[in-house]
């Protein structure tokens, strides 16, 4: 793989995040303290969801000028972009009190914005 073919996945992979994830840092940080946002998502360990870790990760990109971001940033934003895509293509009747949003939701998406 050159780096000119990197730069150019980057770039796409940046564009795409910045598309889905329609959440500022600070709504992102805000939703992440509700009990709602920690009853949803996979517990590997049973503790922290998989979605509320990747949630704090994005805040984390989020607070980050582009230069800065590493290779594990646009790894996590490629994993974001993913399930994000993956997620809206199953969305239910009832949107606004679901699971299904609030998953959603800590992965930096709110379906109703």
């Amino acid at each position: 793989m050159t780096a000119h073919h990197d730069e150019a996945e980057d770039a796409e992979t940046y564009a795409t995040f910045k598309e889905l994830v329609n959440m500022t840092a600070s709504q992102l940080h805000t939703w992440l303290d509700t009990d709602e946002s920690r009853e949803v998502g996979q517990k590997n360990d049973g503790g922290e969801s998989v979605g509320h870790r990747s949630g704090r990760h994005i805040i984390d990109i989020l607070g980050k000028k582009k230069a800065d971001l590493g290779a594990d940033d646009y790894a996590h934003m490629r994993k974001v972009n993913g399930y994000v895509k993956r997620h809206l293509a199953q969305r239910p009747h009832e949107v606004e009190h679901s699971h299904w949003r609030y998953s959603l939701m800590n992965w930096g998406h709110d379906p109703l914005k």
